[in-house]
Parts: structure tokens; C-alpha cells; sequence
């Protein structure tokens, strides 16, 4: 079913969205969409197409970390053995966690790097070991104001990304939390 002119008045209006601000993001003139509002003209389909990518990419930028963030960060501290962090994994079903000292974003620790080394140092047993002594680099951080587009890139690259507020980590978005809000449009 295809939109009335007030269903498109009604959403760019909702997006808080000008007809010139809508026009120029389309690539069309403020005139036709004027028309297109009022019911003057009908437009082609390319032309509502057009048109509502742009309300779709609105509605994306208006999505922040804040919105899709976990607040309860699991996480393992640099001091806390390999074994603990290992219980830890396989209890929450994760396969990745950040190492936070004092809240603060130190490295991460994966069953990829648990894996690599046992196999580089021909160790069966790294149990005692400490995570500082084998933890990567800590997942890439943003602010509770970065917009989910931005998300989407870094986590392109990232299994996570941890959300920082005045220097502490206070929430983690994963590549996983990514898929449900795709699933739950």
C-alpha cells in the first residue's frame, strides 16, 4: 500500500523535518515536495523511494548509543586469573570481554587469545595465569551520544565497542546487538 501525500507530511513532520531539509536530502526541489504533500501531484515511485531513504536515514541518525547500550558491562580486571575469566565466558555465553581497571577500558580478553596461547606457548594449562599477561587491546570506545551509523562502521571491524561517560565505562554494544535492532525493525 502506498503512502498518502499526509502519511509523508505526518513522518517528515515526526523527523522534525523541513520540506527544504527533506528536498535537498532526496535530491528534489522543495516545490515538488510541497505538491507531493498537498496531493497536487503524484509522484513516481523512484521519487517516493528517494524520499523515504531519507526518512529512513533520519530515523538511524536519531538512534544513539544510549538507546541500544547495555548498562551491565561484563567484564574481567587485569589482575583476575585466565581460569576466572574462562568461568566467566562460558557463564554469560560470551566469547570476548573487555578488561576494565577501575572502570576504565584496559584491553579485552577473547577465547581467541586463550586459544593462541595455549597453542604458541604449548601450554595445557594457563589457568593461573594473569589476564595482563595475555589481554589484547580494549575495544574502541564512544560517547552515549554517537549515533548508530557510527556504531555500524566500528563494528565492522570490532566485536564490541564500550560506551564511556565522564572517563568510566558505562555500557558495551555488541556486533550481536547490532543484528537485533536489524531484526526488531
Amino acid at each position: 500500500m502506498l503512502p498518502t501525500p499526509e502519511d509523508i507530511k505526518e513522518r517528515r513532520l515526526v523527523l522534525h523535518m523541513t520540506q527544504n531539509e527533506l528536498a535537498k536530502r532526496a535530491g528534489l526541489s522543495q516545490p515538488l515536495i510541497a505538491r507531493i504533500e498537498s496531493g497536487n501531484v503524484d509522484p513516481r515511485l523512484s521519487t517516493l523511494q528517494k524520499i523515504f531513504t531519507v526518512f529512513e536515514s533520519v530515523e538511524r541518525e536519531q538512534v544513539i548509543a544510549a538507546d541500544i547500550m547495555h548498562s551491565s558491562v561484563i567484564h574481567t580486571r587485569p589482575d583476575d586469573t585466565v581460569e576466572y575469566a574462562v568461568s566467566l565466558m562460558e557463564e554469560e555465553d560470551f566469547s570476548q570481554v573487555p578488561v576494565l581497571d577501575n572502570g576504565v577500558p584496559v584491553g579485552s580478553i577473547s577465547s581467541d587469545t586463550i586459544v593462541h596461547q595455549i597453542v604458541e606457548h604449548r601450554k595445557g594449562e594457563i589457568g593461573s595465569t594473569l589476564v595482563k599477561e595475555i589481554m589484547g587491546s580494549p575495544f574502541p570506545t564512544i560517547s552515549l551520544t554517537t549515533d548508530v551509523d557510527t556504531i555500524f562502521h566500528i563494528l565492522e571491524k570490532h566485536p564490541a565497542v564500550l560506551v564511556v561517560e565522564h572517563g568510566k565505562v558505562t555500557g558495551v554494544i555488541t556486533q550481536h546487538d547490532i543484528i537485533q535492532l536489524v531484526h526488531k525493525k
